[in-house]
């Protein structure tokens, strides 16, 4: 795994995910439900920290919860630690990893967001209704793959 953004994430907030496919990545839009964070926004897998959970099982929980995918830890193929955009004082986690056809095709979306969508590229890291910092992640992330040959 390489890891592009520093320091420690022993008291990490939570994690999220860029997972691509092809040309796409594995996006959600938000529910949009008043007092929600980012609602009605398009999103990446992850969430919350639990516990004393890891930053891979916080993502690989939420990403099984949200999208009913099960992944090894070895599928996160790169690791950044930022600051929260919770909490700016604490590191978030944010990972990349690839996903194929047939795991697309296996996804059971959970009970939070309206709909998910594997999204171009482009479009995700274009689009006004996103998260932005995690398109900002999203592209690094994917320039650090696209670096490194498969």
């Amino acid at each position: 795994m390489t890891t592009e953004a520093g320091g420690p994430a022993g008291d990490f907030i939570g994690a999220k995910a860029a997972f691509f496919c092809g040309g796409g990545v594995l996006t959600y839009l938000r529910d949009d439900k008043p007092g929600l964070g980012w609602r009605g926004m398009w999103d990446l897998p992850g969430g919350g920290r639990e516990g004393e959970e890891s930053a891979e099982e916080c993502l690989l929980r939420e990403l099984e919860e949200e999208f009913g995918l099960r992944l090894a830890p070895d599928r996160l193929i790169w690791r950044g630690v930022f600051p929260s955009i919770m909490d700016a004082a604490r590191p978030s986690v944010f990972f990349a990893g690839r996903l194929n056809r047939a795991e697309l095709a296996g996804i059971r979306f959970g009970e939070e967001g309206q709909g998910w969508e594997l999204m171009p590229r482009d479009r995700w890291l274009t689009r006004p209704d996103a998260v932005g910092e995690l398109q900002r992640r999203t592209a690094l992330a994917w320039a650090a793959l696209t670096a490194v040959p498969q």
